[in-house]
C-alpha cells in the first residue's frame, strides 16, 4: 500500500518514521509533504528512500491511500487544494485530526457525488517507535482495506476497528493518555529528586518501574489491581502510599481528565 502523509509535522512525522520502520510498507512507497523543508529534510536524513514534496497534489497522486495530518483548521483548504487530484474510485482519504467526524470531511470531500472511502485513524505519537495505540473507524470501505489498514497499524504496535462513536473515548484514552501517563512520570520523577535522586536517576528509575508495571499485566494477564494488591499488605508502605494518593485526589482526577478530554 501506498501512503501519502500531508503533514509532517509532530502526527504527521511520526506516522512517517513509524511506517518507515515497519516491514508492512516500502520505505519508497511513503511521501510526506510538508510546506516547510526543515522536517522533511530530517525526515530523509533518517530514511533515504522516502519521498518529500512541498506539493499536496503531487504527494498524493500515486497514493492508496491519503493520511491528512494538518492543524484542525486547516483540513478543509486542505481537502479543497487536493480534491480535483483525487480518484476516489481507487484512493482512501483518512484524517488523524482528533475531534473531526467523518461525516464533516465528506462534507468537504464530496465531488459531482462522489466520495472515497473514508477513515479516521486515530494513533498516538509513540507511532513513531512502533508502540502506538491506534483507533480506526471507516465510511465506504471494504472489509479488505480494512483488514489491510488494521495489519499495517498493529505493526506499529495495536490497532483496533472501532465504531466511529466510541474514537472521542479512544482518543482520550490513548492520543491524549500518553500525555496522562507521561505526566504521572513527569511528577514521580520530580518527587524522586526531593527524595535525593538526580533528575537523570530518578528517570531512569520511574520509567523502568512503569515498564515492569506494563510486563506484568501484558505476562500473567491480569487486571492492575490484582498486581496492586500482591505488594500491598496493611499497614504497609505501598498501601500507606496509595492511601495518601487517594486522599489528593489521584483516580478521580485521572477521570476528570478522561471525561474532560472528550468534552467539545
Amino acid at each position: 500500500m501506498k501512503f501519502a502523509i500531508i503533514g509532517a509535522g509532530n502526527m504527521g512525522g511520526a506516522l512517517a518514521r513509524g511506517l518507515a520502520r515497519g516491514a508492512k510498507v516500502e520505505t519508497g512507497d511513503i511521501t510526506v509533504s510538508n510546506p516547510s523543508q526543515g522536517k522533511l529534510d530530517a525526515l530523509k536524513m533518517d530514511f533515504p528512500a522516502m519521498n518529500i514534496t512541498t506539493d499536496n497534489c503531487a504527494a498524493v497522486a500515486c497514493a492508496d491511500i491519503v493520511v491528512l495530518a494538518v492543524k484542525p483548521w486547516k483540513v478543509q483548504e486542505v481537502v479543497e487544494q487536493l480534491k480535483d487530484s483525487l480518484d476516489y474510485s481507487r484512493q482512501a482519504v483518512a484524517s488523524m485530526v482528533g475531534g473531526l467526524s467523518i461525516a464533516q470531511l465528506s462534507e468537504w470531500l464530496v465531488k459531482e457525488d462522489s466520495l472515497p472511502a473514508t477513515y479516521t485513524i486515530i494513533p498516538n505519537t509513540a507511532i513513531a517507535t512502533m508502540n502506538s495505540m491506534t483507533f480506526i473507524a471507516s465510511q465506504r470501505s471494504t472489509e479488505a482495506l480494512d483488514n489491510e489498514l488494521l495489519e499495517i497499524f498493529s505493526e506499529l504496535g495495536k490497532a483496533m476497528l472501532l465504531d466511529e462513536s466510541l474514537i472521542p473515548a479512544g482518543t482520550s484514552l490513548a492520543s491524549c493518555g500518553i500525555a496522562y501517563a507521561l505526566r504521572y512520570i513527569s511528577a514521580a520523577i520530580a518527587g524522586g529528586t526531593e527524595l535525593g535522586f538526580t533528575a537523570k536517576e530518578a528517570q531512569e528509575i520511574v520509567t523502568q518501574t512503569m515498564e515492569g508495571a506494563m510486563r506484568l499485566l501484558v505476562v500473567n494477564g491480569q487486571e492492575p489491581e490484582t498486581e496492586i494488591n500482591k505488594v500491598t499488605t496493611p499497614g504497609g508502605l505501598t498501601l500507606k502510599g496509595l492511601d495518601a494518593m487517594e486522599t489528593a485526589g489521584f483516580s478521580n482526577s485521572v477521570k476528570c481528565g478522561l471525561f474532560a478530554s472528550i468534552k467539545k
